[in-house]
């Protein structure tokens, strides 16, 4: 099993954009709305909304495994030592397969061991809430964001220090 992690740059937007859609219909039906998850999937995961989001300081990696794109993440620093994680998805047939744990290892390799990062996640996403409290995050606050077209995100923030 050969892990790879490639910065993307605004050409990899078609391959993030496919996973996106690829792991979001997996996994979030349990959690979600359809309707939901198609809204969000077109506000934040369409080619131009991503490439808007390198623009603006997102620095997504591509989780490659043996030569396939597995997974993504997207990460931009706030202010000095302080940073907040947008996006954290891998293909749920390699979870449990210590995939993200070696993603996460990876992303505190890059920052200062004054950094901290913070992050949303949906207060139904027992998994996703499981794996951060295994990789020392804690619930900061609990936080509804309205996202547009009658849908609200009911998450918790959580923060972990590196």
């Amino acid at each position: 099993m050969e892990l790879k992690f490639k910065i993307a740059d605004k050409y990899d937007v078609a391959i993030i954009h496919q996973l996106a859609n690829k792991i979001w219909k997996k996994h979030y039906p349990a959690i979600i709305s359809m309707e939901q998850i198609e809204y969000m999937l077109q506000k934040m995961y369409s080619e131009d909304s991503l490439i808007k989001q390198i623009e603006d300081g997102h620095e997504f990696t591509l989780v490659i495994l043996d030569g396939t794109p597995i997974g993504y993440i997207s990460l931009s620093k706030k202010e000095e030592h302080h940073y907040f994680l947008h996006k954290f998805y891998v293909d749920v047939a390699v979870h449990r397969q210590n995939v993200g744990s070696k993603l996460f290892h990876f992303i505190l390799s890059k920052l200062s061991s004054k950094a901290t990062i913070e992050l949303t996640v949906n207060r139904q996403n027992f998994k996703a809430i499981n794996f951060y409290f295994k990789n020392g995050f804690l619930i900061k606050e609990v936080a509804d964001f309205d996202i547009g077209n009658g849908y609200v995100m009911n998450d918790f923030v959580m923060i972990r220090k590196c």
